[in-house]
């Protein structure tokens, strides 16, 4: 499929042709969905914990003898039924990540690219370079294309003077194509790509 490319300065550059098979499949929602849940599993720092019995301060001293005083048999207060007793069964510390297989990896990248385009939420710049880190510059530049979210993918380097000017900027993204995932893609509005970003993002999905 054909693919018009602009310019930073909102000019169109000439066509790109986009493969079929990374940005023109159906989109598989559930697909999308395990991929999300990965990428969040694995970004969980999981560092939760809670103090077991054995962690809790407290005397080990038996609170009362075991019989005559009709009540029940406790051998210490810091058993999870008494205030400020441990818990039972919460949570400690650990790794939420779990596996992914790298076909549907591969699946759900090329499933967020198409259904980026086709919501017509795909753009291909010619490059994004800019001569001076200057936001400002950047800023207007956006506004005349109607950015409001949007994730920018440059090939394999970014320009740094672009990097620094977009930093500055919310809800927009910068990634090299080796970057590219499925959550960052997802979550901004547009996807802007470079010509060279498609040309990598094409040579490691096909």
């Amino acid at each position: 499929m054909e693919c018009e490319v602009f310019t930073l300065d909102n000019k169109q550059a000439g066509t790109v042709e986009l493969a079929d098979e990374v940005f023109g499949i159906n989109v598989r929602r559930d697909i999308l969905h395990r991929a999300v849940k990965w990428q969040l599993a694995k970004r969980q720092l999981g560092t939760h914990k809670v103090k077991e019995r054995g962690e809790v301060r407290g005397t080990t001293a038996k609170m009362y003898r075991q019989k005559g005083t009709g009540r029940a048999r406790h051998g210490s207060k810091r058993v999870s039924q008494f205030v400020g007793g441990g818990v039972v069964f919460g949570p400690v510390v650990r790794s939420h990540a779990h596996d992914l297989p790298k076909k549907v990896r591969r699946l759900a990248l090329k499933c967020a690219l198409s259904s980026k385009q086709s919501e017509g939420k795909l753009v291909v710049l010619d490059a994004a370079v800019l001569e001076k880190p200057k936001t400002k510059v950047l800023a207007t530049q956006i506004s005349a294309f109607g950015w409001q979210s949007a994730l920018v993918i440059d090939g394999t380097q970014i320009d740094a003077n672009f990097q620094r000017a977009a930093d500055n900027l919310p809800n927009i993204d910068v990634l090299p194509s080796q970057g590219a995932n499925v959550y960052d893609i997802l979550r901004r509005d547009v996807l802007v790509l470079t010509k060279a970003a498609v040309g990598a993002l094409e040579e490691r999905l096909k």
